[in-house]
Parts: structure tokens; C-alpha cells; sequence
């Protein structure tokens, strides 16, 4: 891999890293959370980094893609919270989450994603299957008495792309597919009390664009012009609402919808709306393997 490549790969998982300690740090019992998710996105600009999706924040049986919007009164509570972070730098992604106990109750399960990404970093190099990757995960989370959730994945990471081949399983998988020297990947181990299954579940805040068409209406072709800043990327309707009416939002997005130029990301949440824990880090894999974000 060029150097200047691996140099953009490693700034953006250190600047991803300082972004999720300092926003982990403003997790607590009170804080409004669109104004932590802001401050998160703000320090990454401040580190030389863009958001490479939204900053998010998975409350309690949700897993991922929740994201609230702008006017959002929500706050912390005794919630379970999985922050997740983004960040690019010339389009080479960085992604890392943790999961932090508001209620004091859930040590075991934010420890058993944990300690499974641990478990899954010990053995990744080139040449290791895939589904070696996911026994470790489901043994680790299984040893703890509870479930890794099956329908949600690690990833490769690419330019400008947060999801890229290979598929990095939660489970054992008996796949024979391996890791390959060069690929970047995000292992995320979510652990769960429940059935360890997903679905989708809620309206929509994150969203990323397909393709483009032509808007008549002046506001919607200024959206789209907004939109196209995030390069591809997935965005959330509260950047939008920054500056343009809720309104104003809430049309363009419906238009694009019936354009079917946008895909929208619902929340995830557990089946059994069993509480869910997760734990990430991004990884170069190379003949010394590299974990970018710790």
C-alpha cells in the first residue's frame, strides 16, 4: 500500500480515537444528546478530520443508526450507550466505538464486546479465515452468558467508502474466505442479552445518496448541493436542519426518496429488545498488523 495512503489511514484512526475518549467523556446523566453527538463532529474538524458518517449513539436494545435529529429534547439517563465514530482524512476512513454503563448494572456485557474485540485482534494477521475471526467473537461473548448479535458485521473500510468487502462475521461463519495483506478493516463485536438478532425498527436520520437526478424546486437543488459536500458518505438530516428549515429537509429528502436516489438507514434495534453492547477498532493488516484506532 502507498505510504501516503497508510499515513491518511493512520491520521484518521488516531483522530477517530481522540474523537470517541473525548466524546465518551461527555456521556453522562443529564447531557443533551444532539449537543454531545455536535461536539464530537466539531472536535474531529478540530483534529484535521471529517466526519466519515455521523456520530452515533445506540441506546439500550438499539444497536446502531440512531442518530437523533436537531430539535431532539433527549438526554442521558441509566441508559446503555454505544458510541460509534467516524472519521476520514482524504477519504481514508477510520471507524471505532465503545460502549458506555450509565446505569452501573451492565459491566459484563459492555466487558464481553470488549473483551471479544480483544479476543478477535489477537489472531487477525494475513492468511487467518474469517471465520476464525467470528469463533473468537462468539466464544468470548458466549463465555460471558450472552449472545453476539449474528446479523451485524465488521467490514472493510475503503476510499471514501465505510463498508467495503470482506464481510468481518460475528460469529463462526465455517467460511473458508481470509484475510488478505493490505485490506483495512473494522471488527465490531456487538454483545447482547437477547436473541442476537436485528431488524429494522423507526424512522430514519441517516441517510446516503445513490445517485443524482435533476430538482426543479430551488431549495431541494440547494440541498443536493449540500449533500454532495459529504462526497458519498452517509449524513444525517440534523447537518441538513443546520441550514435549512426542518421542513425544507423533510421535503428534499422525500423527493430524493421518490427519485430513489437516496438509501435510508433505519435504527437497528435487538428482536427481543435485549440490551446491546459494542466494541470497534480499525485495522491495517500487513505483515506487522496495525490497529489504527487504539
Amino acid at each position: 500500500m502507498d505510504s501516503d495512503i497508510i499515513r491518511a489511514y493512520k491520521e484518521a484512526g488516531s483522530i477517530a480515537k481522540q474523537s470517541l475518549e473525548f466524546g465518551s467523556e461527555l456521556i453522562r446523566k443529564g447531557a443533551k444528546v444532539v449537543e454531545v453527538l455536535d461536539k464530537i463532529e466539531s472536535k474531529m474538524i478540530e483534529l484535521g478530520g471529517k466526519a466519515a458518517f455521523p456520530a452515533q449513539v445506540a441506546l439500550n436494545e438499539t444497536a446502531a443508526h440512531f442518530c437523533p435529529e436537531g430539535h431532539d429534547p433527549l438526554v442521558f439517563e441509566d441508559q446503555l450507550v454505544c458510541l460509534d465514530v467516524g472519521v476520514h482524512v482524504d477519504g481514508y476512513v477510520g471507524d471505532t466505538a465503545l460502549t458506555v454503563d450509565l446505569s452501573g448494572n451492565h459491566s459484563d456485557l459492555v466487558k464481553a464486546s470488549r473483551d471479544a474485540l480483544n479476543a478477535a485482534l489477537e489472531i487477525v494477521k494475513p492468511g487467518v479465515r474469517l471465520s476464525l475471526i467470528g469463533k473468537a467473537i462468539e466464544d468470548t461473548i458466549q463465555s460471558f452468558g450472552f449472545q453476539p448479535v449474528r446479523n451485524l458485521s465488521g467490514h472493510g473500510l475503503g476510499h471514501f467508502s465505510v463498508h467495503t468487502p470482506p464481510t468481518i462475521p460475528n460469529f463462526d461463519t465455517k467460511d473458508s474466505q481470509i484475510l488478505e495483506k493490505g485490506q483495512v478493516i473494522a471488527i465490531e463485536p456487538f454483545a447482547t442479552d437477547g436473541i442476537g438478532l436485528i431488524q429494522e425498527k423507526g424512522r430514519a436520520t441517516v441517510f446516503s445518496m445513490t445517485g443524482k437526478k435533476s430538482v426543479r424546486i430551488g431549495f431541494v437543488r440547494d440541498i443536493q448541493k449540500e449533500i454532495d459536500t459529504f462526497q458519498n458518505l452517509p449524513f444525517t438530516a440534523r447537518w441538513l436542519t443546520k441550514k435549512f428549515s426542518k421542513a425544507q429537509v423533510d421535503f428534499a429528502l422525500k423527493q430524493f426518496d421518490q427519485l430513489n436516489i437516496i438509501h435510508s438507514y433505519p435504527p437497528l434495534v435487538e428482536k427481543q429488545n435485549g440490551l446491546v453492547s459494542q466494541a470497534e477498532h480499525s485495522v491495517l493488516v500487513d505483515d506487522e498488523v496495525i490497529i489504527l484506532t487504539k
